[in-house]
């Protein structure tokens, strides 16, 4: 009787992506027509797909300390202006591309990353568990078993064009066992554990690939403006010379440096 307190399957929270931006699609989705033209610095937003109905939710306060961890990761950038933090109310369940053009337009973003996730509790209760609870007690032994699976998953957008540009995914596992009265409450912590975990998996995987796409858009230009086989251009904004370029004080230190470097090869 005691095995059958705790369900084999206790917890499940989903947010995806695509039900978030193609609800009830049958089809593929259309993109916009024409060339998606970035320009930098580009303003960013950030936002968690809005939560499945009828299964547990990822909480508001959790939602927006995992994207301020995001902020923090990318905000160095100079090729990106701004980083907004969307909350997850101005975000409606398989609200489509129509309402995050609506949050987009509202929180002045021209990009958005859209972080969806998948996350489940397994429990388990072992034999040895049984037989302490018959003769201990539930309070004392560590009998319940959890194994919680988390997989974090950035999706970034250009909201005029919808093209996704990349993505990236961060993935954790977290083991662990508790006694029956103290289950609820360890086991809750370990599913927050383990959105963090997947998050700080996940950073490093959305520099590389945001490295890796700024690297694919130079080699498909062929030259300043003109849109490669991706169908994306660059057409930076006034003040903005490119992620490369030097600013004037870098300009006359490498000067300085490079006199210096002269000057000691001479007296050599």
């Amino acid at each position: 009787g005691c095995a059958s307190w705790v369900s084999p399957v206790s917890n499940k929270q989903v947010g995806s992506v695509v039900n978030y931006l193609y609800p009830n699609a049958t089809t593929a989705p259309e993109l916009q027509p024409g060339i998606t033209t970035l320009r930098p610095p580009v303003r960013v937003g950030l936002a968690f797909v809005p939560g499945e109905t009828g299964v547990a939710s990822l909480s508001e306060n959790d939602k927006q300390q995992l994207l301020e961890k995001v902020k923090a990761a990318f905000s160095q950038h100079a090729y990106i202006g701004a980083i907004e933090i969307i909350p997850g109310n101005y975000l409606q369940a398989k609200g489509g591309f129509a309402n995050l053009e609506q949050v987009a337009r509202m929180f002045n973003v021209e990009v958005v990353a859209l972080l969806s996730y998948d996350q489940v509790q397994f429990n388990d209760n072992n034999a040895l568990a049984l037989l302490y609870w018959t003769l201990v007690g539930a309070y004392v032994i560590n009998g319940d078993q959890y194994d919680i699976h988390t997989l974090v998953d950035a999706s970034i957008f250009d909201v005029r064009s919808r093209k996704l540009l990349f993505r990236a995914p961060g993935s954790s596992r977290i083991k662990g066992s508790a006694s029956m009265a103290g289950f609820n409450e360890k086991s809750r912590l370990a599913r927050s554990a383990g959105f963090s975990q997947a998050v700080d998996q996940l950073i490093p995987q959305l520099q590389r690939q945001l490295d890796l796409f700024r690297e694919r858009l130079k080699a498909e230009a062929d030259k300043p403006g003109t849109p490669g086989a991706s169908g994306i251009k660059v057409d930076n904004k006034p003040g903005y010379s490119g992620s490369g370029a030097l600013d004037g004080l870098e300009l006359a230190l490498l000067g300085l440096l490079a006199g210096c470097g002269w000057l000691a090869r001479r007296r050599g």
